[in-house]
């Protein structure tokens, strides 16, 4: 209930640019999703990430860190991408090669869209960081489709800043800067719900359950868990 009602504030505030009172709620988004983690006894690797989001999106509200703030943001991904290749999401790429190659072409698309309107600066890591968050959206969507969600809509928020520091769309505009919250607060709500539903499915099973296999009968969580 707080993460969703700090964030419902900070669009409001967004969208009024209220300042500086939209960026210090901004930096509780995060940390509140993994205090409800925490509490919910989830993976530490998730709240780790959600740690990295936090720095990001405290570097970014720093004026001249956007470099660091991107870097907080890659570290976060690489813990999802983690995450979601112990639960098996590469056999599951393997079977299903689709998902990464849709993902492929589109972060490849975006980036030579932009790449005429990068600064100088921006051009080594953006690809990089587009790998990353392709690397997130695949594997989470071959893992559950929630958590799949969660990361195509981060790879949209992200994408739209990227169009924004390349100008292909007005940066200042007050609908840029609400899609891009309200992209990114699905994102990692989602992200988190889905990884968290099926961990305590995986547990409610039992120790002979086996959750990196894929199975058209996934244990359902009882109802006093739910």
């Amino acid at each position: 209930m707080a993460f969703g009602t700090v964030s419902v504030i900070h669009l409001v505030l967004n969208g009024a640019d209220a300042s500086p009172w939209d960026s210090i709620t901004k930096c509780l988004i995060a940390p509140l999703l993994a205090a409800w983690v925490v509490e919910q006894h989830g993976p530490r690797l998730l709240v780790v990430a959600l740690g990295f989001c936090f720095l990001g999106d405290l570097f970014l509200e720093l004026g001249d860190l956007f470099i660091v703030g991107m870097a907080s943001f890659a570290a976060a991904h690489v813990c999802f991408i983690t995450f979601f290749v112990r639960r098996g999401a590469l056999d599951q790429l393997r079977r299903r090669p689709w998902i990464l190659a849709v993902y492929v072409i589109a972060a490849i698309g975006l980036v030579a869209w932009c790449w005429g309107g990068l600064e100088n600066g921006l051009k080594a890591p953006i690809p990089v960081y587009a790998a990353l968050l392709v690397g997130t959206a695949a594997t989470s969507l071959a893992t559950d489709v929630r958590a799949g969600v969660g990361g195509m809509l981060f790879l949209l928020s992200d994408g739209t800043i990227a169009l924004a520091e390349a100008d292909r769309i007005d940066k200042e505009a007050t609908t840029t800067g609400l899609a891009i919250m309200g992209l990114y607060i699905l994102a990692i709500f989602l992200l988190t719900t889905g990884i968290l539903n099926r961990e305590k499915a995986t547990i409610a099973a039992g120790p002979g359950f086996d959750p990196t296999r894929r199975t058209d009968c996934w244990p359902k969580l009882p109802a006093h868990l739910a």
